[in-house]
Order: structure tokens, then C-alpha cells, then sequence
């Protein structure tokens, strides 16, 4: 079990919320909500209960065709699992609970009667069939599950890289070009494995890339598997397949048209939903005005859609490459692929963002006299400012678009900065900062 920022998120929700609200668990599949959900009911309750609804006997199951008597219900539950529940002291764990959507109709009412404790997990768990016919608890407390972020994936290989890259943002000082090279080599570990579990697993354990791929592929399979149950034609899962290509393509918006060949319908719209519900994809929108609030002003039909873990990414920007996957591999963590790879680094920037919480936005406009649009990759808020943010693979001397946004929103600018591979350095009031730097600098900001 690898340490995760959420077991603190869970530790205080019971502290704080346990008894009006049941912990929901959500995220995309193989993220580690199961596992975060047992390792803290084992570790915080006196006992606990943990029923699979994706593993689940018919004996199990008929212990939940009636609810309304709680005190047999539990009883049976206890019977049935062989396990005693202490009132105030005990956890029932509930784990892909959409696949039992009147067990969480029920949340309301064993939230309500006190007894214990509840902890839900579940994915896709807004999807259309998972709630149909059934009111959806207010009851929840949603705790978002994401891929392992790098301070994460640093404690699971037990360094301190991820102290160091605080330090070095707290000095704000150019650390030398044998340092920087270095710390960003090791950024493009985590970037290359990611921050799914069982990747990192397999990277702690000593597998070689090519294990490391195989495991990413099996679970990129697995969500191709889940979009065709929910949409057999295979548009869902073309849609998603799609994302790197569209990236790579530099268009200034994701086209659905370009993904299945043909023209999008409301019916697409909706696999478009059901995609984002199901949290393997970052969607962001551009902001047609970010001097104001960037929610208030977000085009919903013009949006860019980036992976929830830059590892999988990886993997299927390369799906159809010929070389092996070792030298590929080795040529990114070397920097040496010939690829211009700024989509693969606004992907990363795109999980460092929604793994602190940000929500995703971009901007473009074309400014009078000129036929090619400008672009922001991110803005950020940081209280009533906001950040622009540019995000390169290497070159950083071309930043005309962040130039020219300060200067036509100057007075809605906190700060603003450019993420390249380079180290750190300004020009004027441009911020030139290391990628490994962005997680720091992201979390450290006020909300």
C-alpha cells in the first residue's frame, strides 16, 4: 500500500463529517480507491465491513433485498461476513457502489440511523444506468481519487527528490545545468511510468518499461472494455482513443467529428459525458473571458481533452510506433525523441493541475490584423487574479502568446509563468520555471 494525500482527506472526514455524510471514493478504475478504502478502514475502526458489488456471492446479495429493517439488516450483514460490527467503532465499506445503486439510495437512511460509518468507492458512477431510477444521496462526501501525483510517486520509491524540488522553489534560484538535468530526467520517470498503482508497483519492484507498458496497456483495455458496455458502436471508446492524435495536431479545440469520422450528433454529446463522468479524461474549457470569474465565462463547446494519468498517455501516444518500447522509452527519458512533444508536457501540467484541484481552463483569441489565433494553455485563480501559464518540451523563447495576453489583461494578472525543461530564470516579469518545479508551485497557491 503506497502512502496517498487522500488517506488524510478520509482521516478528516471521519473526524469532521462522518456522521451526517458517507466518504464517496471516486475516480477513475485502478486508481487505488479499493485499496486506500480497506488500508484505512483496517487501520481507524475496530472493525469493518467490506462488501465488493463487483465480486459479490448470491447468498451476499440477498442480505440487501431489504433495507428498511436496519437492525435485521445488520444483523444478517454481521451473520452473513462473519465479522462484528461495534456501534460508534466499526466502517462498512461499500466498494463499486454504482454497480448497487439502491444500496446507495439507502446511503440516506444508514448515514441517518448512526450506528456506523460508510465508505463508498465507485467509477463511472454518474453514467445514466448507474442512477437510473433512483434518487441520488445527498449524503455523500466526494473525495476525488487521482493517479499517484510526483510527491506521491516519490514516496513510493522512498527519496527525498520531491524535498529537494520544494527547497529549490523556495530559493528561486537557477540550481546549474548538471542539477536541473537531473531532477528533470526524474520527472520524466514518473512522467513516462504515471501514477496508476499497479505501474508504479511495477517500477518500485524493478520491472523493465517494457512490463511497465504491458500493465498500462491492460488497463487502457480495461476502460476500452467499460465505454463498449456502455456504448457497443464504439464511438465512446474512438473518442478517447483519439485524445493524443487531436493533442499532437495543435487544433485549438478537441473535435468529436475527427475522433469518429463522422458528424457529431446529440448521441455523441452524451458519450462525450459519459467519457469526462468517468474520470479517465481531464476535459478543459476555454474561457471566452478570463478577466472575469474563468467558470463564469467557460465556452462548454470548446474544450480540450487530456488524460487523467500522463503514464497511460504515453502509452497511447505511441501506440503505433514500430520502434520497441524500450528505445522509445529510453529516447524520452533521454529528451531525445524527435517528436515535438509539448502535448505531452501540457498533459502532465494538466494532472499537476487537476491532482491539486484546479479546475482546467485555456484561452485563445486572434487579435485584430492577424490570421493565426493566440493560446494560453492554462489559467489558473489564484484568488482574485489569475495565472497565465505557457508549458514547452524544451525551447523556451518563443512566449509571444503569454506576452500578449499580459499585456491585454494586465490588470487580472497576478503572476505569469512559463513550464519548459530549462532552468530557472525570468524575462521581465515572465517567470521561466523547470516542469518539475509546477507541482510546488501549484499547490502553493491561494484559492
Amino acid at each position: 500500500m503506497f502512502k496517498r494525500k487522500a488517506y488524510a482527506q478520509l482521516l478528516n472526514w471521519k473526524n469532521n463529517y462522518s456522521n451526517s455524510y458517507a466518504a464517496l471514493l471516486e475516480g477513475p478504475r485502478r486508481v487505488g480507491k479499493s485499496t486506500i478504502a480497506t488500508h484505512f478502514a483496517q487501520n481507524e475502526y475496530a472493525s469493518y465491513i467490506a462488501i465488493d458489488f463487483a465480486n459479490i456471492s448470491k447468498d451476499m446479495l440477498t442480505v440487501f433485498d431489504d433495507i428498511a429493517n436496519l437492525d435485521l439488516f445488520f444483523l444478517r450483514l454481521q451473520a452473513q461476513t462473519g465479522v462484528s460490527l461495534t456501534p460508534e467503532k466499526s466502517v462498512i465499506v461499500f466498494d463499486e457502489i454504482q454497480l448497487a445503486p439502491k444500496v446507495r439510495q439507502a446511503i440516506k437512511y444508514l448515514v441517518a440511523d448512526g450506528r456506523y460509518d460508510y465508505i463508498e468507492t465507485g467509477s463511472l458512477i454518474s453514467i445514466k444506468k448507474n442512477v437510473k431510477d433512483i434518487v441520488i444521496p445527498s449524503e455523500e462526501h466526494r473525495i476525488e481519487i487521482h493517479p499517484l501525483d510526483y510527491e506521491e510517486f516519490c514516496w513510493a520509491r522512498n527519496i527525498d527528490t520531491y524535498n529537494h524540488v520544494k527547497q529549490i522553489e523556495s530559493t528561486n534560484t537557477p540550481v546549474g545545468n548538471a542539477t536541473n538535468r537531473s531532477l528533470m530526467r526524474d520527472f520524466r520517470i514518473y512522467m513516462a511510468v504515471g501514477g496508476m498503482p499497479q505501474a508504479v508497483a511495477h517500477y518500485v519492484n524493478g520491472a523493465s518499461f517494457e512490463e511497465i507498458d504491458h500493465v498500462k496497456r491492460e488497463i487502457i483495455e480495461l476502460y476500452k472494455s467499460d465505454f463498449k458496455k456502455i456504448d457497443p458502436s464504439g464511438r465512446t471508446s474512438a473518442i478517447f482513443e483519439s485524445i493524443p492524435a487531436q493533442l499532437a495536431a495543435k487544433k485549438s479545440q478537441f473535435r468529436i467529428s475527427s475522433a469518429i469520422g463522422k458528424r457529431t450528433t446529440n448521441k455523441d454529446s452524451e458519450r462525450l459525458f459519459d467519457i469526462i463522468d468517468s474520470k479517465t479524461v481531464l476535459p478543459c474549457y476555454n474561457t471566452t473571458n478570463p478577466s472575469v470569474a474563468l467558470s463564469q465565462t467557460k465556452n462548454l463547446e470548446a474544450y480540450k481533452l487530456y488524460v487523467a494519468d500522463t503514464g497511460l498517455f504515453v502509452t497511447m501516444m505511441f501506440n503505433s510506433e514500430e520502434q520497441s518500447y524500450t528505445e522509445i522509452y529510453a529516447k524520452l527519458l533521454s529528451d531525445s525523441l524527435s517528436a515535438d512533444l509539448g502535448y505531452l508536457y501540457e498533459n502532465a501540467m494538466a494532472q499537476i493541475l487537476a491532482s491539486s484541484g484546479k479546475n482546467l481552463y485555456y484561452h485563445t483569441w486572434t487579435p485584430k490584423g492577424k490570421s493565426r489565433p493566440y493560446e494560453i494553455d492554462f489559467l489558473v485563480k489564484e484568488r482574485t487574479k489569475i495565472i497565465p501559464i505557457e508549458v514547452k518540451s524544451s525551447n523556451n523563447n518563443n512566449h509571444k502568446s503569454i506576452d500578449e495576453f499580459s499585456k491585454k489583461y494586465s490588470k487580472a494578472i497576478s503572476r505569469r509563468i512559463l513550464f519548459s525543461q530549462k532552468d530557472i530564470s525570468h524575462k521581465d516579469m515572465l517567470e521561466l520555471k523547470p516542469l518539475y518545479l509546477a507541482p510546488v508551485i501549484i499547490n502553493n497557491l491561494n484559492s
